[in-house]
């Protein structure tokens, strides 16, 4: 495996970026995060039309830029650093499932729109109680002369509030486990769906119910049992690399205002507890680094101990990102704790995201299951 970036690489890392730096400062996440939709029109238009950032892994032949799968994570990793307020974690969600699952016209039918940026999508994988496992999935498909129908609920779907295009699983009655799972397209205004009051107003989760709701077939019917987990483990790999890039901030955030601060005629960051913080979550940050890194190659070159390490990049990459979140509220101590700094809209994210696809608890669980297998 390659551990470096290329120098293109790197100067897409630099374009995206200045990108962040230029549209998504703080100011403007609090601005946005305080609104319904939770992102700007206007930025995301320009995103996904100058930049092609919303077709980033999408091949070509779909209407998309034909970059790999590290190239997206590049760009989750820059978004991480700038807690960027926008629809693009679900529309890579969706794409992904589309990829994996969908036949050749379904492809060459869905993928151009969300490429392009107009149309927004999601992937609704998730029900109350909040269990991560595809297999304990309860909302059904019943098959009729008119196609399929779904009944049902799912929560915690990201940006499933502004969609207009659900990828949703499903199973066949009376069925169990992973055999009956299918993977379907519903229209958003089909639906009954509501916004979630949520810890991180970042990025918005939404209630969606499913009466007699038309569906149609994404792939093969009990397919989902087999693309599910792949498609999982994408996800995962790609929240690890929004999380090592907010751990980074959280790091540079901490480093910046300890050389800064003064205390007893010093800066803080002179102190050794205070260089010992430092040094240790410096670290950890490039661990969780390396471990993103190698699961987005793991991606890329489909190797067989995807399972393993796309679970222990999340855990890693998570708990990374927690940590430097509360050490950086630490060191910047009573000032860090006020909602003009903006170091809260960080620890959020860190928790939201420690918690969504499954917490690092449960992926050194699925680590040891999935390293044995």
């Amino acid at each position: 495996m390659q551990f470096s970036f290329t120098d293109e690489q790197e100067a897409f890392r630099l374009s995206v970026r200045r990108f962040m730096e230029d549209k998504s400062p703080t100011t403007e996440v609090r601005k946005l995060m305080a609104t319904p939709e939770g992102y700007d029109p206007a930025v995301w238009r320009q995103m996904s039309q100058e930049l092609g950032l919303t077709g980033i892994h999408i091949p070509e032949r779909y209407g998309g830029q034909g970059f790999g799968f590290i190239e997206l994570c590049m760009v989750m990793e820059e978004m991480g650093r700038a807690v960027f307020c926008a629809p693009y974690f679900s529309n890579v969600l969706a794409a992904t499932a589309i990829l994996e699952a969908g036949t050749e016209s379904q492809k060459q039918a869905l993928l151009p729109a969300l490429a392009d940026g107009s149309r927004l999508a999601t992937l609704a994988t998730t029900e109350a109680p909040a269990n991560w496992s595809a297999e304990t999935t309860e909302t059904t498909a019943e098959q009729n002369d008119s196609g399929f129908r779904l009944n049902g609920s799912k929560t915690l779907v990201v940006d499933g509030h502004t969609a207009d295009l659900l990828i949703v699983l499903a199973r066949s009655p009376g069925t169990s486990g992973a055999y009956g799972l299918s993977l379907f397209t519903v229209a958003g205004d089909s639906v009954s769906r509501r916004l979630l009051n949520s810890l991180d107003e970042t990025r918005k989760l939404a209630q969606i119910e499913f009466d007699n709701t038309p569906a149609e077939l994404l792939g093969e019917l009990h397919g989902a049992g087999i693309t599910m987990p792949r498609i999982l483990d994408q996800a995962a790999v790609a929240l690890a690399s929004e999380s090592v890039g907010g751990a980074q901030k959280m790091l540079d955030s901490a480093l910046e205002y300890a050389q800064m601060r003064m205390q007893f005629g010093r800066p803080i960051g002179s102190f050794q507890a205070i260089k010992h913080k430092c040094a240790d979550l410096l670290l950890e940050v490039e661990l969780a680094k390396s471990t993103a890194y190698y699961a987005a190659a793991a991606v890329t070159e489909n190797t067989q101990d995807l399972p393993a390490v796309a679970s222990l990049a999340k855990a890693c990459s998570c708990d990374t990102y927690m940590k430097a979140a509360q050490e950086c509220l630490q060191i910047h101590g009573g000032i860090g704790f006020t909602w003009e700094n903006d170091t809260h809209l960080y620890f959020k994210r860190a928790k939201s995201s420690q918690v969504f696809l499954g917490d690092p608890n449960y992926h050194r669980d699925q680590l040891v299951l999935r390293w044995e297998a």
